[in-house]
C-alpha cells in the first residue's frame, strides 16, 4: 500500500526538505519502518526506545489519530495520507 506521509518542518531534515514522501506499508508499523528504509534516522524522532509512538507525537492516518485506534496496527489504505504532528507546548 502506498500512502503519503506529511513530514513536520522539524524532522524535514531526515527527508532532504521534503514536506510530504510517499511510503509503503499495509499499517503504520510497516510505513515507519518504509520510512526509516528511506530516511535514515526519522522513526527514532517518532517512536521512543520502547518502539512506541512518543508521548508528544501525535500520529494520523486520515483524520484519526492513532492512539485512538490500533496504534501501530493502525492499517494504512492505499492512498491514505499520515500525518505526524509533535505536540506544541508553551504558555504566555
Amino acid at each position: 500500500m502506498s500512502v503519503s506521509v506529511r513530514i513536520p518542518t522539524i524532522l524535514r531534515t531526515y527527508t532532504g526538505g521534503d514536506s510530504e514522501v510517499t511510503a509503503e506499508g499495509a499499517d503504520l508499523g510497516a510505513v515507519l519502518e518504509n520510512l526509516e528504509a528511506n530516511h535514515p534516522g526519522i522513526r527514532a524522532r517518532i517512536l521512543d526506545d520502547g518502539g512506541e509512538i512518543r508521548r508528544f507525537v501525535n500520529v494520523y492516518v486520515g483524520n484519526e489519530d492513532v492512539r485512538f485506534l490500533d496504534g501501530l496496527a493502525t492499517a494504512t489504505p492505499d492512498g491514505v495520507q499520515l500525518s505526524i504532528i509533535p505536540a506544541v507546548a508553551g504558555g504566555a
